[in-house]
């Protein structure tokens, strides 16, 4: 989607004030247009060949490279100088770094991307993500939105928007023309509600080309159900971390049957605000540590508040669209033998990404650090090994597996 993934920040970025866990997370259209990236729409999942020293630095191990924030900097001054543009500069050095989590935002992007925070935007209903060769994928569709009106299908194509085509383009970029967003905020407002785009999409080997037209739409990224009746097992599914969704956790596990198990259900999380995913550990534990992150090599912890609820069985579903802070609380969880884990091993996005502001106003989004779970594991390009590994009929084995932890069935 286009949408809601990563951090707050206030009215100017302070450099190095806001942490990100980010995915594929960005959470692009994918939030707002309903496009998230897998990042919520925005951060490319793909990786670009590194070229020796020109902008990347090496990063820890099974981290791969990472954009250099001077080399960023420098190349957007010197763009400005010459009368170019800074971001298309600074995103150029970012694709050759080889880094696949740090993008460059427009300022125009970026307003979109914090609007989309809050779990509100005009779009489509769409989240899309970059697939090998560049190829644009739908990830996520919103229930109720044009794009589920109209059929679209996770896993279509996407190969333009309004003409333009989309494969090899930043997701960033595919989420503002699905949104209808200027690349830059002086050269026009955003497109509004009503206002139409056209799709050209594939499914197999049917090429299709359809109109939508664009509506406010607002996320909702945490459903409950209990499937077998009042007194039965309390399902809560948790899509992306954006603000408010950890204490939308904490009043589900408050509200669930004390009779009941706790059947909590990250397929297909995309990730977003590590602090919402903390405060979602926070219902499940009663205090400690959730994870620790090092920026720049200095080692930081991350703490679940007091007075969760530690006695109702649990068991938590992930997959390999399980991704960053989704991870991050599954990680958790797991460690602190709080529950069973049950599913196929998640994504592996386990790096930190900060904002800075760069001279011309937009926004350079870089890898600064990775995370670790409680006990010390690294989760990028690793993720989280379920404890109950199933490749079909996950969440019929969960149960039965909440049911032996004295969790109903």
């Amino acid at each position: 989607m286009s949408g809601p993934c990563a951090y707050d920040r206030p009215r100017r970025i302070r450099r190095g004030a806001v942490l990100t866990l980010v995915f594929a997370s960005l959470l692009g259209t994918g939030a707002a247009t309903g496009a998230w990236s897998d990042r919520a729409e925005g951060a490319a999942a793909h990786h670009h060949p590194a070229h020796p020293n020109d902008g990347f630095a090496a990063g820890s191990a099974g981290s791969g490279r990472t954009a250099d924030r001077e080399a960023v900097e420098r190349a957007a001054s010197q763009a400005i100088e010459d009368g170019k543009s800074g971001s298309q500069a600074a995103a150029e050095v970012v694709s050759r770094s080889g880094d696949r989590w740090s993008t460059i935002y427009t300022p125009g992007e970026f307003d979109d991307f914090q609007q989309q925070l809050d779990g509100g935007y005009v779009g489509v209903g769409l989240w899309v993500r970059q697939a090998s060769g560049g190829r644009i994928e739908v990830s996520r569709i919103q229930p109720g939105s044009p794009a589920a009106r109209a059929g679209i299908a996770i896993g279509d194509r996407l190969h333009a928007v309004d003409g333009r085509a989309a494969r090899g383009r930043p997701v960033t970029e595919i989420v503002s023309r699905l949104r209808g967003a200027s690349r830059d905020r002086a050269r026009g407002p955003a497109a509004g509600a009503g206002t139409p785009v056209e799709l050209d999409l594939q499914r197999g080997t049917r090429h299709w080309g359809v109109t939508l037209h664009r509506t406010r739409l607002r996320t909702q990224n945490v459903t409950t159900d209990r499937p077998a009746g009042a007194d039965g097992v309390t399902r809560i599914k948790v899509s992306a971390f954006t603000k408010g969704t950890g204490d939308e956790v904490r009043e589900a596990v408050r509200e669930a049957s004390p009779h009941g198990g706790l059947l909590l259900d990250l397929r297909g999380n995309t990730g977003g605000l590590v602090t919402e995913a903390v405060t979602g550990a926070s219902a499940f534990l009663d205090g400690g540590l959730v994870a620790t992150y090092d920026v720049r090599g200095k080692q930081r912890a991350l703490y679940a508040e007091r007075g969760g609820n530690t006695r109702i069985p649990l068991v938590v579903l992930v997959d390999g669209g399980t991704m960053s802070a989704g991870e991050l609380l599954a990680g958790a969880l797991q460690d602190r033998g709080r529950a069973v884990v049950v599913g196929s091993p998640t994504f592996g996005k386990g790096s930190v990404q900060m904002p800075s502001e760069l001279p011309d106003g937009s926004v350079a989004e870089l890898t600064v650090g990775h995370y670790r779970t409680p006990s010390g594991r690294a989760v990028d390009g690793h993720g989280i090994t379920p404890d109950l590994s199933v490749e079909h009929g996950a969440e019929r084995r969960a149960r039965t597996v909440l049911s032996g932890l004295g969790g109903g069935s």
